[in-house]
C-alpha cells in the first residue's frame, strides 16, 4: 500500500463527505417537513413492493435498529406520510405503505435530491463521475462484505 493511501483514510473520507452531504441535504428538505432518514424511507416504499414494506424490512434496508425505525414510521404515520395495515399472512407484522402526502414529498426531495447530487459531483467530469460512482459501488460492496451484510439496491443506485 502506497504511502500516500495510508495518509489518506478512507473511513474519514467517507465520513466527512457523508457528513456535508446529509447536512447540505437536510437543509434543502426542510420546508418539505421531512428528514433525510424519513427520505429514504419514502425512497424504499415508493421504489419498492406496491404492497408495502414492513418494519422488519425496513430496518434491514436501513441498517438500522428496530426502535429507531418503529419511532420514525411513528412520527412518519402521525404526519400522514406513511400508513400502517396489518400483513396479510404474518398477524403479528405491519406492512408500511406510503400515502399521496408521502409520496408527494418524496417527489419534491427527490428533485431536490437530484440536485444536490449534480452540485456536488459537478466537481468531476462526466467519465470521472461514471468512475467514482463504480469505485465507490465495489467500495461498498466490499463493505457489505466485511460486515457479513447483504446491500439491498435500489433503483438508480
Amino acid at each position: 500500500m502506497a504511502a500516500e493511501v495510508r495518509t489518506r483514510r478512507l473511513p474519514p473520507l467517507l465520513r466527512r463527505a457523508w457528513f456535508s452531504l446529509n447536512q447540505a441535504f437536510r437543509q434543502r428538505i426542510l420546508p418539505l417537513g421531512i428528514t433525510p432518514d424519513q427520505y429514504t424511507i419514502l425512497r424504499w416504499l415508493v421504489e419498492g413492493d406496491p404492497n408495502g414494506l414492513t418494519q422488519s424490512e425496513i430496518t434491514q434496508r436501513m441498517a438500522s435498529d428496530p426502535n429507531t425505525i418503529m419511532a420514525t414510521v411513528r412520527r412518519m404515520e402521525a404526519a400522514g406520510l406513511v400508513e400502517r395495515a396489518p400483513h396479510e399472512t404474518d398477524g403479528r407484522a405491519k406492512r408500511v405503505r406510503v400515502r399521496t402526502v408521502g409520496r408527494d414529498a418524496f417527489e419534491n426531495a427527490h428533485s431536490l435530491a437530484l440536485e444536490l447530487q449534480e452540485n456536488v459531483l459537478g466537481c468531476l467530469n462526466a467519465q470521472e463521475t461514471t468512475v467514482f460512482l463504480a469505485l465507490l459501488e465495489r467500495v461498498a460492496e466490499a463493505s457489505a462484505e466485511e460486515a457479513g451484510t447483504a446491500l439491498p439496491r435500489r433503483r438508480g443506485d
